[in-house]
């Protein structure tokens, strides 16, 4: 019995393993004859690798051919995710490896770079740029390992002139994945490096190259055997500023040293300067910069937490560690002081309220109607050319009143104020151009912010006192008490609402001065003067001249562009340039800054002292300095704006960075030219006048700030409070 049931058995699986073998041999003859094709295709496309090649940006150059941008060949490292099989352990390898050296390289960084990818996983997930050879060595030496990873030659963004126009140019980073899907998806690809900011940003599709490609035919390990097929890259664009490296550079130094000359003459706080230079008649940038400069090669690879604070501190502003990140020129809005003057005796001009020869004003010290906003001095009779010269608060009170906020305020948009000027940079700000609807708007939802709150706080009072009363007497006692201060709050509303959403004649005295809620960027400050100095045709501003192809070719040009001929007269365009001209004369409040300018180039310019309206700044001895110029009187060419933060007054801050561009522009003091070691003169003989001045700077009577009149501004502001 025993023995037929095994026999049994064993004939059951000798047929199971007859049938399996069957099965085997059908589907080798099924591969063999029938897919062997497909199955030879596959095995060729395992052994072959598409590696790309990524292409150069286009380089970026100044006017006057110096190299700001360009491109240097590193090694990257990255993970391709698809070929790990144990993903976890290669992470952990290869941040051992990478961590001696760059430690912000850890498995949970390499995590969240696969995370922010995991939609595109096909694509290499790039780790980190520009390793060095040794880590290259390493890398290699530990191939086995490391599954996936792998090292190449690319190229990345490299700026020669470090700071130099580091603002206009921007930085670039690696792609993420919401930027992607904006992008041509045939040129880009996860880890490529694109504009963030600046000129890099607004010109990306320009600058962006077309990446090249090699079939690599690899062995078992995945390393190369033999290159089949190479398609070349294409390199990017090449983009000419309008920016001049002299210029700029003259620019950047002179902010630097002005800021040590106010920080230990005036205020430590002194830190943070824009300024911008423009061709009046082509609206061309001729320099621009913002302080603290940027440095984009910082923005390349990891930065420290040193780098970051710079670029980014924390917590609320701090002036005396101001942040890097922003160019200040576009993205920052300051009053613009007594600047705003000029726009005050247009719009009383254009009203036909005052002639500017005949018309005085009896300065006494201080404006006569409410709230008798202080003027710098006593000036006695002024009119508009001695008015602005001195920059007299009283006389543009006046001009205030006459003309109107409705004609103030026309003029003020004529002139671009309050309004993008379309320069070709991202992110630039609007300003503000306080209006009636506007103040209206704003002080609506504060006010009705405020009473909202007292009235809850009036509910919770009487909630509580309410709760405790012992007695009907006493509860009724309290809810007439409670009806009559929720009587007196709602009329305190209505009158506070009524007043302070109302336009009221103090915010026109405050406006005709540059004050009040006024806030504008350098940059329109800049259009705004070489509006005036080109007869009233509002310029559109821009950085890029051309963009040209790898072969010369030219792609695109900018070419001055008229925004808008402003609705001024040209006599009332001629008046105001005749009283900026009164700035720099003797008694004007800039007058020490060109006194030493030759005849034929004369400086039309106004300095403004702007309360900086910051919370716990002192409010009668912190001032912003801001100053507007344009030159040569007689067929302008250049104008500037500057604004220094707590730089006190515009001749003193502002000013001097105005005055060394002019110097340099018009070839009157070169400020690159290499200091002269100090004459030493001979025994018994004075050093002659060339030697004297050799290497310093150039005498110019009333150059002391002491010596110079300067306007410190007193103005009532309703703050919510």
């Amino acid at each position: 019995m025993k023995a037929r049931e095994l026999k049994t058995k064993l004939r059951i699986y000798w047929y199971i393993a007859a049938a399996l073998f069957t099965v085997l041999l059908v589907r080798l003859a099924v591969v063999q004859f029938l897919q062997n094709e497909t199955y030879e295709t596959m095995s060729k496309y395992n052994r072959i690798r598409l590696v790309s090649i990524k292409a150069p940006r286009g380089e970026i150059y100044t006017s006057d051919g110096e190299v700001l941008a360009k491109n240097k060949l590193v090694y990257t490292v990255s993970l391709s995710n698809l070929e790990v099989a144990n993903k976890g352990a290669i992470e952990k390898e290869l941040a051992e490896i990478l961590g001696d050296r760059y430690p912000e390289i850890t498995p949970q960084y390499i995590e969240t770079l696969i995370e922010k990818q995991k939609y595109r996983l096909y694509e290499p997930v790039t780790i980190i740029r520009d390793i060095d050879w040794d880590m290259v060595v390493r890398l290699e030496e530990r191939r086995k390992d490391l599954p996936g990873v792998t090292v190449t030659v690319e190229p990345l963004r490299y700026y020669p002139q470090k700071t130099l126009a580091g603002h206009i140019l921007g930085y670039v980073r690696s792609i993420d994945p919401d930027e992607l899907a904006r992008f041509d998806k045939e040129r880009y690809r996860m880890g490529d490096l694109v504009g963030k900011d600046g000129v890099e940003k607004s010109y990306e599709t320009y600058l962006k190259g077309y990446d090249g490609a090699r079939r690599v035919e690899v062995d078992v390990r995945g390393r190369p055997v033999k290159e089949l097929v190479t398609l070349e890259p294409r390199s990017g664009n090449n983009v000419y500023l309008t920016v001049d490296s002299r210029l700029q550079k003259v620019m950047e130094q002179s902010i630097v040293q002005t800021l040590q000359y106010l920080q230990k003459n005036y205020n430590p706080k002194a830190r943070v300067a824009s300024c911008v230079l423009l061709n009046v008649k082509t609206g061309e940038v001729l320099a621009m910069a913002s302080y603290p400069f940027f440095n984009p090669n910082d923005f390349t690879g990891f930065m420290d937490t040193a780098t970051e604070d710079y670029y980014f501190p924390k917590g609320d502003y701090d002036p005396m560690s101001p942040g890097a990140a922003s160019n200040r020129a576009i993205r920052a809005v300051y009053p613009p002081g007594s600047t705003f003057k000029g726009i005050t005796g247009m719009a009383a001009l254009e009203r036909g309220k005052l002639d500017p020869q005949s018309d005085y004003i009896n300065c006494q010290g201080r404006y006569w109607l409410p709230p008798k906003i202080k003027c710098t001095d006593a000036h006695g009779p002024v009119n508009l050319y001695k008015a602005m010269a001195v920059s007299c608060n009283t006389f543009f009170q006046e001009m205030g009143r006459r003309a109107g906020k409705d004609e103030i305020i026309r003029v003020a948009r004529e002139f671009g104020l309050g309004a993008r000027t379309g320069i070709d940079l991202p992110y630039e700000k609007e300003g503000l151009l306080p209006t009636p609807e506007w103040k209206k708007e704003v002080n609506a939802i504060l006010f009705d912010r405020k009473y909202d709150k007292l009235r809850r706080e009036l509910d919770v009072k009487y909630e509580r006192l309410l709760a405790a009363a012992t007695s009907d007497d006493e509860r009724q006692r309290l809810l007439r008490e409670k009806r009559s201060e929720s009587a007196k709050l709602e009329a305190n509303y209505r009158i506070d609402y009524r007043f302070n959403t109302t336009w009221q004649a103090f915010d026109t005295f405050n406006m005709s001065i540059g004050q009040g809620s006024n806030s504008y960027t350098v940059m329109q400050l800049a259009n705004y003067a070489a509006t005036v100095a080109n007869g009233g045709k509002r310029m559109r501003p821009y950085v890029v001249k051309k963009v040209v192809s790898p072969a010369g070719k030219v792609i695109l040009e900018n070419r001055p562009r008229v925004e808008e001929s402003v609705d001024v007269s040209p006599g009332t365009l001629a008046e105001i340039r005749k009283a900026f001209l009164q700035v720099t004369k003797p008694g004007g409040t800039a007058y020490g800054l060109f006194a030493h300018f030759p005849p034929n180039i004369q400086v039309a310019a106004k300095t403004g002292t702007a309360q900086t309206g910051r919370k716990g700044d002192r409010r009668n001895e912190e001032f912003h300095g801001v100053f507007i110029a344009f030159a040569p009187f007689d067929n302008p060419e250049i104008a500037f704006a500057g604004v220094v933060e707590y730089g006190q007054h515009g001749y003193t801050s502002a000013g001097r960075i105005a005055r060394d561009l002019f110097e340099q522009y018009f070839g009157i003091r070169d400020h690159l030219a290499p200091k002269k070691p100090p004459v030493i003169a001979p025994a018994g003989r004075k050093p002659a006048s060339s030697e004297r001045d050799a290497g310093t700077e150039p005498p110019a009577p009333g150059n002391n700030p002491e010596e110079t009149p300067v306007e410190p501004e007193v103005y009532v502001e309703f703050t919510g409070e």
